[in-house]
């Protein structure tokens, strides 16, 4: 209490701040909408899966050797350190389209079969009842899909289906039908032929007439070209040589196939190449074998016709040893001739190819033990495989392919180098071979001419015979190497089962969860944030600065009359509420001057006016209600009392006090109607006359009541406010504009306007209240339990019941807003 008045600001001070409850107070009585829209999204999912194909992903994995010996490392000393690069070329390798060829010839993938259910079309592989057979030598062209009917124990007929609106859905494909083939019988194992296409179709299972199914031919290049990019290949882990082979597929068993396929394709590739210097070896030495075997022959049976035309000799004991120094010496010239041939041969290899190096004879594999050429020429074999894998995924201007380009032409010129070395060496030994050969030939040559030209014979013999069980045995060693060698790599878990990938069902599912609840929720968030009227008490004191004094309920009856007509309403009970709260005020006055006014019009400041007017007088208190809204006046019309007398005829001089003074039919209640509209009434109501009016009735009623025009509309209601002792500033729920508030506050900041309270009004169920756990409440001690906007118990009579809606009706009315 200050000054004898009630301190009403303290109650705003003691309002708590809003926590989450208030939200989720607001927004979980829209539950239906969520329950609505999450079972619309689960149905929607449900049969978005029902209808679409599914897909699975197949994985399978390789281990890859590293198994470069350090003497190689050392000989290229600029891939010491490149562990990873040989992983990046197998997997290069494994998407290649070459590979993806490979692993394709052992699968019947040319041919997609399909069967038609109630729900989608699927894929049946390895499951079709029929098989067809391409003919791959005819130009085959990429047939669409056809279908396949029964029409017979043993004849079937090819005909082509219109294409629906749902086949999207399908996991078929479209292409180009062979219109010649349609439309015909054919038998099963008939070659079907015509200028497009050629196949024959073979039975499988046992078929009923009128069973149908559908295939698709397709062209082979096109099947690799999607296969080598269907794979994705990545190491398992940074730190190991394990590669992961992974492909999504509709059909699980036609995926493992081909990963499967593939990953044995490529052990196969691996060893091909591992074993390609032993096939150049043995077809080196094969070569070498026909002309010595050919040369041996020729020897043999000139020795032969030798013996009989002179007869078997016998050579001297003492000439035994120059025979056998000069068929060593001679074996050591032909050793010798060997290798200047194959340096000869290595050098011409060199200069004629371009980069590819991978056919090249190992030196070791012919008997040179030269260590660095060796080494050397090892080398050169494996950058030149690699080169050749990286090729079949890269074009030869990629960075590692100029890569390898340059460790080649380095190898190479290394090579060159050693062989003009060798050569050189070699040719010296051979040239003192030669001249120790002459030397013993001086001493062959005293033998008799007979037994000198058997020996000759029997020397060349010796040294083709030599030569031959020398290739012989080179030929069983690389033949032994070939047979026992193995890949490097080797299929570490072959794909057996797989995963499914599309579509997600528990990642949909709560997808669709998700957005049920938060479409519909960032809606309502979005439209509230978008609406600028106030919806609830909470929202109304967070806008609006000056003190609540109490709330009116939403009025059903068709009255303004409320309080007198229905006193024991909700609504009523509000009013009563009010009037208490009032008595709080200004408590010192002997005639209170209560001013009600709003934003706009259509506020409801008339008929609070009149109602709250009503509920004074109902407590005994003679109350006046005064129409000061000369411009639309409504009281007269509300309360049915006449308007042709009334204050605008008496500020004119027209008209006396006791003759626009009326009583009404209610006790206590007296009324002062606004008369005729005038042509300015802010005028008017400023005129000396209003006062001494005002001033006159102090002695004669307990309480005036005055209902003013909206303030935010017209002027002189700031003029009343001087008469006044309470100001009632009215806001109705869900019609009050945010914007409306701003001119009262800043009057109520600046000290212009006083003893103004505010008034919410029109509280209804079905909008955004939030009622504090069930109290609607305003300052003054204006409280009231309620539930759903009625009371609880059996205090006050309900409002009436309006005629009860439809389902439809009631359930849309949740999400009134």
């Amino acid at each position: 209490m200050i000054d004898g008045k009630v301190d009403i600001s303290k109650f705003q001070d003691e309002v708590k701040p809003i926590d989450i409850k208030y939200y989720l107070i607001k927004y979980s009585r829209y539950w239906p909408l969520y329950v609505t829209s999450i079972f619309l999204g689960l149905i929607i999912t449900f049969l978005f899966h029902r209808y679409s194909v599914e897909e699975y992903e197949v994985q399978g994995s390789i281990l890859i050797k590293q198994n470069s010996s350090p003497e190689m490392k050392i000989l290229d000393r600029s891939n010491i350190f490149s562990g990873s690069y040989r992983l990046e070329n197998d997997i290069l390798l494994l998407t290649s389209k070459n590979l993806a060829a490979e692993a394709l010839q052992g699968l019947n993938f040319n041919v997609t079969y399909y069967a038609s259910t109630n729900i989608k079309e699927v894929e049946l592989y390895d499951q079709s009842p029929i098989h067809v057979e391409v003919d791959t030598d005819f130009p085959q062209m990429e047939l669409g899909e056809i279908t396949f009917t029964m029409v017979s124990d043993d004849e079937f007929v090819l005909t082509i289906e219109e294409s629906g609106f749902f086949d999207f859905l399908n996991a078929k494909a479209a292409g180009p039908i062979d219109e010649d083939i349609l439309n015909r019988r054919f038998k099963f194992g008939e070659e079907i032929e015509s200028s497009k296409s050629k196949f024959t179709i073979y039975k499988k299972k046992n078929l009923k007439s009128n069973d149908k199914l559908s295939f698709t031919i397709h062209n082979y290049i096109n099947i690799i070209d999607e296969y080598s990019k269907a794979i994705v290949v990545r190491p398992i882990n940074s730190y190991g040589t394990v590669l992961q082979v992974t492909m999504s597929t509709k059909v699980v068993e036609k995926g493992r196939d081909y990963v499967n396929a593939l990953m044995d394709s490529y052990i196969e590739y691996n060893l091909k190449e591992k074993n390609q210097m032993t096939e150049n070896t043995l077809r080196f030495l094969d070569e070498q074998l026909y002309i010595v075997e050919d040369s041996l022959k020729v020897v043999e049976r000139k020795m032969l016709d030798f013996k009989v035309k002179n007869k078997l000799l016998d050579i001297n004991s003492e000439f035994g040893g120059v025979l056998g120094n000069m068929q060593s010496l001679e074996d050591q010239i032909q050793s010798i001739d060997f290798q200047l041939q194959y340096y000869q041969s290595l050098q011409t290899y060199l200069i004629e190819k371009g980069h590819d190096y991978s056919d090249i004879l190992a030196p070791s594999l012919v008997g040179i033990d030269d260590g660095l050429l060796n080494g050397l020429v090892s080398r050169l074999i494996d950058v030149s495989l690699n080169r050749r894998g990286l090729l079949a995924a890269v074009n030869e201007n990629h960075p590692k392919v100029l890569e390898l380009d340059e460790q080649i032409s380095k190898l190479r010129e290394n090579i060159f180098e050693n062989i003009n070395n060798l050569v050189k060496n070699t040719e010296n030994r051979k040239a003192q071979a030669l001249s120790k050969l002459a030397e013993e030939d001086n001493e062959f040559a005293k033998l008799p001419i007979a037994e000198s030209d058997f020996m000759a014979l029997n020397r060349e013999f010796k040294l083709r015979e030599n030569l031959y069980n020398y290739l012989l045995e080179k030929r069983a060693e690389a033949g032994i190497a070939r047979a026992s060698n193995i890949s490097d790599n080797s299929v570490l878990d072959y794909a057996r089962r797989g995963n499914l990938i599309f579509p997600k069902k528990a990642n949909n599912y709560g997808f669709a969860f998700g957005l049920g609840l938060f479409i519909p929720l960032g809606f309502l968030l979005v439209y509230h944030y978008l609406n600028n009227r106030i919806v609830d008490q909470v929202q109304l004191k967070n806008v609006l600065r000056i003190p609540l004094l109490g709330t009116i309920g939403y009025s059903t009856k068709d009255t303004n009359l409320l309080v007198q007509e229905h006193p024991k309403s909700m609504v009523t009970e509000s009013f009563r509420s009010l009037r208490s709260a009032l008595f709080y005020l200004a408590s010192e006055k002997e005639c209170k001057k209560i001013l009600v006014t709003s934003s706009v019009s259509g506020e409801g400041k008339t008929f609070v006016s009149i109602n709250l007017a009503s509920a004074l007088a109902l407590s005994g208190k003679k109350t006046l209600l005064i129409g000061l809204d000369l411009r639309r006046p409504k009281i007269s019309e509300y309360l049915g009392v006449e308007n042709l007398t009334g204050l605008s005829n008496y500020l004119i001089g027209k008209a006396s006090r006791e003759e626009i003074l009326v009583k009404t039919t209610f006790d206590n209640l007296y009324v002062v109607p606004s008369g005729p509209v005038p042509p300015n009434p802010a005028e008017l109501l400023l005129k000396e006359k209003m006062n001494e009016f005002l001033n006159s009735l102090d002695g004669e009623f307990d309480v005036i009541v005055m209902d003013t025009p909206p303030i935010g509309l017209v002027s002189e209601t700031m003029d009343l406010m001087r008469f006044s002792d309470i100001n009632l500033y009215i806001v109705r729920q869900d019609y009050t504009h945010k914007r409306y508030l701003l001119m009262i506050n800043d009057l109520y900041a600046n000290d212009q306007v006083d003893n103004i309270y505010a008034v919410f009004n029109g509280i209804k169920a079905g909008v955004d209240v939030y009622d504090f756990g069930g109290y609607n409440y305003g300052y003054g001690y204006n409280y009231s339990y309620m539930r759903k906007n009625e009371y609880t118990g059996s205090y006050y009579d309900q409002e009436d019941k309006k005629e009860k809606a439809q389902l439809l009706k009631k359930f849309l009315a949740k999400f009134r807003v």
